[in-house]
């Protein structure tokens, strides 16, 4: 999808040393690859946005920690752990809402403990299959959300999405723009109202750029501009992602994704969150149990502008999320199928199909 080589989104180089990825602030005036190797480095390219989308972060955040043992200089497991867990420590607080960062470094820690009794040298190498498993493991749920999402669009059909949950979310496909992408691979003729997404310009920025390359019949609107391109018919359906999902179905998504919901709801346009089933959090009971960011007021006043478009030293509330209540939300699609209301017994139903998938594939 880019002009630069770069088939994953996410991943390792050949001598295993560092993460490979594109930086996501600079697009789509540059495509600058990097390649993340401190801890710190990798921390504030998730804390940056470098590296972003819930997938994405989950993926950096496993190959991340793997590359943070690999550090760590001792044979004996205790000290061993406990460095680890510094550094788990260390990478969780780089974004306090995407619940896939906490997902991906508790399956990572897990690894550690399950093979406790092993030499170090071994757990490092089980951390990175586990790391490799993960990255694999987003191919596939992402191809299957697309397939879910694909049944619910007809040729002809007009979407609007909100930020960016599409390839550069994720590693290959996307949650929200996978039924989009298999929709053209199967011919269809599919439009994309993609929302400018202020503060960060995510859909300007990314979302505009990936399907404009892939050939997609794709129009920036300004986030305001949703109300009027619903009035008017041109939008049939809205999928956005999500970077936390409670357990009531209640979802943390970009900032500006509830009003896209209401707008929806008000003009009767099904209104459906794509995700994989780790972006739901069975532990939290709410939306108003989740954690929202609050980041630096520059990024409003000052981050696209030669000069600051605000008076100096006014003050500035940006929060990075607003949670779209469960009402609002026609579904929720998955690599397991699409949730619908009632969300607690649907959600509940899907990790079922998922315990089962498991226990017949014995993972």
């Amino acid at each position: 999808m880019f002009r630069k080589k770069l088939e994953e989104t996410i991943s390792l180089d050949k001598g295993g040393d560092a993460i490979i990825t594109i930086d996501q602030t600079l697009l789509p005036g540059e495509e600058k690859i990097i390649k993340l190797r401190t801890q710190e480095q990798i921390r504030n390219a998730i804390y940056k946005l470098k590296v972003r989308g819930a997938p994405a972060i989950g993926v950096c955040a496993a190959y991340g920690i793997y590359l943070g043992a690999k550090e760590i200089e001792t044979d004996d497991f205790d000290k061993f752990y406990a460095e680890f867990k510094e550094k788990k420590d260390y990478l969780a607080g780089a974004r306090p809402t995407a619940v896939n960062l906490f997902w991906a470094l508790d399956q990572m820690e897990k690894t550690v403990q399950a093979n406790k009794d092993k030499p170090v040298k071994e757990i490092k190498e089980e951390l990175l299959k586990k790391a490799d498993a993960i990255k694999e493991d987003d191919i596939r749920t992402c191809r299957m959300i697309g397939e879910n999402a694909l049944m619910l669009l007809d040729d002809g059909d007009s979407v609007l999405t909100h930020c960016n949950a599409g390839r550069l979310a994720t590693i290959k496909y996307g949650t929200a723009l996978a039924g989009i992408y298999l929709a053209k691979e199967q011919g269809y003729d599919i439009r994309v109202f993609a929302d400018e997404t202020r503060p960060l310009l995510q859909g300007s920025r990314l979302t505009a750029y990936e399907l404009n390359a892939e050939g997609i019949d794709v129009t920036v609107i300004c986030d305001n501009m949703a109300s009027i391109v619903m009035k008017k018919g041109l939008v049939d359906i809205v999928f956005t992602g999500a970077d936390r999902i409670a357990a009531n179905g209640d979802s943390a998504n970009k900032i500006g994704t509830s009003g896209v919901a209401i707008l929806a709801k008000y003009y009767g346009i099904p209104f459906y969150i794509c995700a994989p089933l780790s972006t739901i959090d069975l532990n939290c009971e709410s939306g108003s149990d989740i954690v929202i960011e609050e980041r630096p007021g520059f990024e409003v006043t000052e981050k696209w502008y030669e000069e600051p478009m605000a008076p100096h030293g006014v003050k500035v509330l940006n929060p990075a999320f607003d949670v779209t209540d469960n009402e609002n939300i026609s579904g929720i699609i998955t690599e397991y199928g699409i949730a619908r209301p009632p969300y607690r017994e649907s959600i509940a139903a899907l990790f079922e199909k998922q315990k089962e998938d498991k226990e017949r594939n014995g993972i």
